[in-house]
């Protein structure tokens, strides 16, 4: 009986899909959905689908027209689906009829200097409140409830559909990303080597080393910088190998978290975005490359990048800043209270409540009888020269290093350019972490056990960092959602400017849009594009002869770099800050206010002395040694001597 009634209700099911597919009783649906941020005056793309009563889509392919208000726009079906874009200036009605299927929508943009306002609570927030985790969060609701409320959505459900939103689409696309989470990776393999050779005295070793030239807080200073001027070739990999490496020498010579982070992280973007060979080319000279095709130019891009470095007037000079604040051992501003408080009362009562926490057990090194610099050299080694192997690797071409038309530097530049730079710290970092356990078992220093539960330790140590940057990868996605960048653009670029004054103008753009959005890469992106054919356009509409256009489009292409990494330090936001306060552990809001206004002191001097003459003529060769007489007066005459606490061992 039960089998009967199975094939009766078989059979059943059967004659209605095949009655549907004759088109008897089928009724069709079709929906009008625009993306999920509508903003003011920016093309928007708008999906249409038709269905029919069974779920199916619309199996043909034909034309249908949409009306905007009363523009007709015609629109192409595929299998159900259609496509079309759109600039919402204003409340418009959408409206479409097909297969006797009729829908409407309004569609209300929401105006695009609303855009600005996410990531100014975020920053805000950081600011004035010292807490990093909430600001990220208030700036990504803020703008989710931006788009809801515009979308017709009553206040109550758009409170709630904010916050849902934040979790299952900027957090999930932001670690839906295979960059991101190879940068969480990356950072999770170097927690868990350090942690190793910390446990294994590999650490207390470099200690005792570096303590023969790190005797005191001067010194020590000095062999921080020298190690982020020396790991060159990636700026994430700068700030985790040298904060963690030089965290424990630094503390031992009282020397405070905050200035350990703005050594570390005023090294490591500048060093990266003017060097040859780092991860850092590969998409200046894309950017710069593409400009060129499009205008036609008969320019080498690896040229203009190489007329450009003479104009990076902000990475050298932060480069010279930080090491005339050594030599002269003077601060400035909170960072002068801060030094002050660590040399007088050390590091730990320097950063009390201001500190990460962090469980001090899993930091406690093993009774090791004679501890081993090379415990943790040989894995810091394994990751510095494995990322520049993989680089290598990763970026080969035998047709750039055959071609004999070529300069060494430009064949190992375009290597470099076209390497996947985070296949290449993921396996060095591994390689790095594979290498400390070996150490470790083979000389007996930690059995299997206490091995496995350092590289753990690592690895929840950077949880925090994890925490913030995928809340900061998710305000990213937001702003670039909200046209943020867009906005800034068309704010500043609405005035009439000469070609002498666009690197100046470029610089504060570039750097607005880094400190708004939190990253130099992002800022490049939007940057290149727009900026470097207006810039030849405006010097070809100005009458300035090919030599001089070109110079102007080099320093134009290095202010967006520059700019970039000054907003970059100044933001809150920024994952190459966060990433350099998490490898120091010094509190992220501390770092952001004590590193401030030496980078705002830098640009202006860069700014001044340096874009604005050079832009009316004055040679580079001039220029370069008046701004550092200027660095070295500002220090000597507003900075304060710290004090000198000397490492007796």
């Amino acid at each position: 009986m039960k089998f009967c009634r199975n094939i009766f209700f078989l059979i059943g099911f059967l004659f209605l899909n095949a009655v549907s597919s004759f088109g008897v009783n089928r009724i069709y649906h079709v929906e009008i959905e625009p993306q999920f941020a509508v903003m003011q005056g920016m093309e928007s793309e708008i999906y249409i689908t038709t269905y029919d009563s069974l779920g199916n889509f619309m199996p043909a392919n034909c034309f249908s027209s949409v009306y905007v208000d009363n523009e007709k726009i015609d629109v192409y079906f595929v299998e159900g689906n259609a496509t079309f874009k759109y600039v919402f200036d204003e409340t418009k009605t959408i409206s479409i009829n097909c297969a006797n299927a009729e829908s409407v929508k309004t569609v209300n943009p929401i105006p695009l200097w609303l855009s600005i306002i996410p990531p100014l609570i975020a920053i805000l927030f950081a600011l004035l409140f010292k807490e990093v985790f909430s600001a990220l969060f208030l700036g990504l609701f803020s703008g989710t409830l931006f788009i809801y409320l515009y979308s017709g959505v009553g206040v109550f459900s758009a409170f709630f559909k904010s916050i849902f939103s934040i979790a299952d689409k900027y957090i999930i696309e932001a670690l839906s990303e295979t960059s991101h989470v190879s940068i969480i990776v990356f950072s999770m393999l170097i927690g868990g080597t350090v942690h190793i050779i910390t446990k294994n005295g590999g650490m207390q070793g470099v200690i005792n080393f570096l303590s023969k030239y790190a005797k005191t807080a001067q010194s020590g200073q000095f062999v921080t910088w020298l190690l982020g001027i020396l790991v060159f070739f990636d700026d994430y990999a700068n700030t985790l190998v040298v904060g963690n490496t030089m965290r424990p020498v630094t503390d031992k010579l009282r020397i405070s978290r905050e200035k350990l982070a703005y050594i570390v992280d005023s090294t490591a973007a500048p060093v990266a975005s003017i060097a040859f060979v780092t991860t850092w080319i590969g998409a200046e000279l894309s950017y710069i490359q593409s400009t060129l095709e499009k205008l036609q130019m008969d320019e080498s891009a690896y040229n203009i990048f190489f007329a450009s470095l003479k104009y990076s007037f902000y990475p050298i000079i932060a480069l010279i800043f930080v090491l005339l604040l050594i030599y002269l051992k003077r601060d400035y501003g909170p960072m002068y209270h801060t030094e002050l408080r660590a040399r007088s009362k050390g590091v730990n009562v320097a950063n009390l409540e201001k500190k990460i926490e962090h469980d001090l057990k899993d930091f406690e090194t093993a009774k090791i009888p004679k501890p081993r610099a090379y415990n943790a050299l040989i894995p810091v080694a394994v990751i510095v020269f494995g990322t520049i192997a993989g680089l290598v690797y990763t970026g080969w071409d035998s047709n750039i290093w055959n071609n004999d038309e070529l300069s060494l530097m430009t064949k190992i530049s375009g290597i470099i350019g076209n390497s996947d730079s985070y296949k290449a710290l993921i396996w060095s970092s591994l390689g790095g972490l594979i290498v400390a356990i070996i150490l470790s078992l083979v000389q007996k220093l930690l059995d299997l056990k206490e091995a496995a539960e350092g590289m753990v330790a690592g690895f929840k140590s950077m949880l925090t960092a994890i925490l913030i940057l995928t809340l900061a990868w998710s305000l990213a996605g937001l702003i670039g959602d909200l046209h943020t960048a867009d906005f800034i653009t068309l704010a500043i670029s609405s005035t009439n400017l000469s070609p002498q004054f666009l690197p100046f103008i470029t610089f504060l753009v570039s750097g607005l849009i880094a400190f708004s959005t939190g990253s130099s890469w992002g800022t490049m992106a939007i940057m290149y594009p727009l900026i470097l054919p207006a810039t030849w356009l405006l010097c070809a509409d100005a009458g300035m002869p090919y030599e001089s256009s070109i110079a102007v489009f080099a320093h134009v292409v290095s202010t967006v770099i520059a700019g970039s990494v000054f907003g970059d330090h100044c933001s809150p936001i920024s994952d190459t800050t966060i990433l350099s306060s998490l490898a120091c552990s010094c509190n992220h809001i501390q770092h952001v206010k004590t590193q401030l206004p030496y980078a705002i002191t830098v640009a202006l001097i860069t700014l001044i002395f340096g874009t604005l003459p050079v832009a009316y003529g004055i040679s580079v060769f001039i220029v370069f040694p008046v701004m550092i007489i200027v660095v070295w007066l500002i220090i000597r005459f507003f900075g304060k001597k710290t004090g000198e606490i000397i490492n007796l061992n």
